[in-house]
């Protein structure tokens, strides 16, 4: 009889080892699916801008490159720009129950800036 109840606390055991090592690889693989998924959607992009590369007569008109697979990398881009907000007549008045009531005459924002990819498409 003690052999018997011996061996279901040992099953019970193993079930939870293969549950735990179930979970671990799942965990493990989360990386590996994201590698693929972010994969399929750069050719999904690739693709899609295949007929603008090769006969040069896309929509925009100049045969542009639009997608390339170095946009993505951080390093590879160079940004700066400058944003000007100007407001004349903000005005503030409290309300009756805690509500603020905001008014602004004029208000002009104005950006200009540049975005600059650092590579070399003859390298592809």
């Amino acid at each position: 009889m003690f052999i018997y109840l011996n061996k279901k606390g040992q099953s019970t055991a193993e079930y939870v080892i293969v549950l735990g090592l179930i979970i671990g690889v799942v965990i493990a693989m989360q990386t590996y699916i994201k590698r693929g998924l972010q994969g399929r959607v750069k050719d999904a992009v690739d693709f899609t801008d295949q007929g603008a590369q090769s006969d040069g007569s896309n929509i925009t008109g100049q045969g542009v490159v639009q997608f390339s697979g170095k946009q993505y990398e951080p390093g590879y881009l160079k940004t700066g720009f400058e944003t000007k907000r100007d407001v004349v007549g903000d005005v503030e008045s409290l309300q009756e129950g805690g509500a603020v009531n905001r008014t602004l005459e004029k208000e002009s924002s104005e950006r200009k800036g540049t975005q600059e990819y650092l590579y070399n498409e003859d390298e592809e």
